[in-house]
């Protein structure tokens, strides 16, 4: 079963409820994009209070994820980083360059409503 995404005005809001395998981060990967082209969105709120570890794969995954969301013109807040997957992406060089963040998703979207002007 695939991660939800969903359409809240011009944004979309995904949680990630449970740790992810490879091929659920693939698909995961594949929806984002398509649902940010199919509904223009301007803002994409991640929220992985759920995770509390992954791999250096899943790490990779959601680093570009985050990339490529950007590269369509929607701006990324990440929410909910455990302790240890903040240090696994850090280690791994994963930075989330200019990608905004919060401890919750209420803050999440709170800071992403800041970002877009509404």
């Amino acid at each position: 079963m695939g991660i939800p995404i969903l359409k809240l005005g011009e944004c979309l809001l995904i949680s990630i409820q449970s740790e992810l395998d490879d091929q659920t981060a693939v698909e995961f990967q594949e929806d984002l994009l398509a649902k940010i082209h199919e509904t223009s969105a301007r803002g994409v709120v991640i929220d992985i209070t759920s995770i509390d570890f992954i791999d250096s794969f899943i790490a990779k995954i959601l680093g570009d994820v985050v990339s490529m969301s950007r590269l369509m013109g929607a701006t990324v807040v990440v929410t909910g980083i455990q302790p240890a997957v903040a240090i696994t992406l850090i280690e791994l060089g994963i930075t989330f360059e200019g990608v905004l963040s919060a401890m919750d998703l209420e803050s999440g979207l709170e800071k992403l409503k800041q970002e877009l002007g509404e």
